[in-house]
């Protein structure tokens, strides 16, 4: 059994696991200067994981991976290459 199989009954809303790990990059800056566009960086942290993990529940259908994200599927081609996931 995987790990988040067994920690499933204690799921929490991703916003939680989100602000975690957001508090943990914060403390790990220990005083140095913070990054200036951290609003892109988390995006992208998030995005790419986001958009591997619908493509391997849709079994790497677009059209079904699009329809899931609320996104077309130009859209989500487009985000693809920018990953290099294509």
């Amino acid at each position: 059994m995987r790990q988040a199989d067994a920690d499933d009954d204690n799921a929490q809303p991703l916003s939680h696991y989100v602000g975690a790990s957001l508090d943990r990059y914060f403390e790990s800056l220990n005083g140095s200067a913070p990054p200036t566009d951290l609003y892109r960086m988390v995006l992208e942290q998030v995005e790419r994981p986001l958009l591997e993990r619908v493509l391997e529940y849709n079994r790497g259908n677009q059209s079904k991976a699009a329809t899931m994200l609320g996104i077309n599927r130009g859209t989500l081609r487009k985000k693809l290459r920018s990953y290099n996931l294509d």
